[in-house]
């Protein structure tokens, strides 16, 4: 059987560098771990997962709890995550939790504990105090993506920021009559990102003296905005400009308004939050917050807390931008 001595001697280095190159962790040249690479390659040589974590005491696994796992956001982020930890040998063990209260305690209070992982990472997961608590008692690093948790350290895009420039752009276009499609200002979270959008959107209008807007509720897939603004669209004075809180409500708005013999930007302009990869092919205006780049700076964080590296400057707020292609037009007179 190969072992890392092999590797080492065909390699031309000591075994301490074969593990730093293999691992992808500590001070190796490009030179010398692709030497490394080659060799391992060349020989079939494997790195055992239970002889690392012994002489480590890690498992080179980290755990990615998710609230969805069928929605471009969610599958995106931990596509980055995944990116970014293969590249350094560590493994997933992803965890689904639902609104089920049940579930979420035997993942909170079982799965988690009972599966050995180096770390967390939370995506958009709105955790109540026992969660956030339990999570902080694994005595492991974590970090949450979204979903603003005081108990938790957390990279987060600005999502009252994005709600006031997504709005900001359809007032900047002229228009005074607009809907929003999202959050309901009943039922959701005071902090949560859906009501954190729709917070913005209502502050750019009451600060621009602007009163005709609407707020109707879905479910951010592409049928839920489908069906409301098909909502919003066939009241009897429609809102010239509609911004849905996701890319998939506003491509759900994009084919209402269609089916409904509107054009866009013609007739109703629309506008929608994420970067999905989707909105290029259907020219959906959007504020993109480069969701795979999030994932990457999660597994970043993990792996910088695990080697005991201070976060880097800046590291908790996450990067936006507007991209303009063509939902969305100056209001015709």
């Amino acid at each position: 059987m190969v072992g890392i001595d092999d590797v080492a001697r065909a390699a031309g280095v000591s075994t301490a560098t074969v593990s730093r190159a293999l691992s992808g962790r500590g001070p190796v040249s490009r030179v010398t771990r692709e030497r490394v690479l080659a060799a391992a390659d060349r020989l079939g040589y494997v790195v055992s997962a239970a002889a690392s974590s012994l002489a480590t005491g890690r498992t080179r696994a980290v755990g990615v709890v998710v609230p969805f796992l069928d929605r471009w956001f969610f599958s995106t982020v931990l596509a980055g995550i995944s990116d970014a930890l293969v590249r350094h040998g560590y493994d997933i063990t992803l965890y689904s939790v639902s609104a089920d209260a049940g579930e979420r305690r035997r993942v909170f209070d079982d799965h988690l504990r009972r599966r050995r992982i180096d770390a967390v990472i939370t995506i958009a997961l709105e955790s109540d105090a026992e969660e956030s608590a339990s999570l902080r008692g694994l005595g492991v690093p974590i970090v949450a993506i979204a979903g603003p948790n005081p108990l938790l350290t957390t990279l987060t895009v600005d999502d009252l920021a994005v709600g006031r420039l997504a709005t900001a752009h359809l007032l900047e276009l002229g228009h005074r009559h607009l809907a929003h499609i999202g959050a309901d200002a009943v039922a959701d979270a005071a902090s949560s990102v859906p009501t954190l959008r729709r917070r913005g959107f209502e502050q750019s209008l009451a600060e621009a003296g602007v009163t005709a807007a609407e707020v109707e509720p879905a479910d951010f897939t592409i049928d839920g905005g489908s069906a409301a603004a098909t909502r919003v669209l066939s009241r009897g004075e429609r809102p010239t400009a509609l911004f849905a809180a996701s890319d998939e409500m506003a491509i759900g708005a994009i084919l209402a308004a269609r089916a409904l013999g509107l054009r866009v930007p013609e007739d109703v302009s629309i506008i929608g939050v994420d970067g999905h990869d989707l909105g290029r092919w259907f020219g959906l205006t959007t504020i993109d917050q480069f969701a795979r780049g999030q994932g990457e700076r999660a597994a970043e964080a993990v792996l910088d807390a695990l080697d005991g590296r201070p976060p880097a400057p800046g590291r908790g707020t996450l990067p936006f931008e507007l991209v303009d292609r063509g939902s969305t037009a100056p209001l015709a007179h």
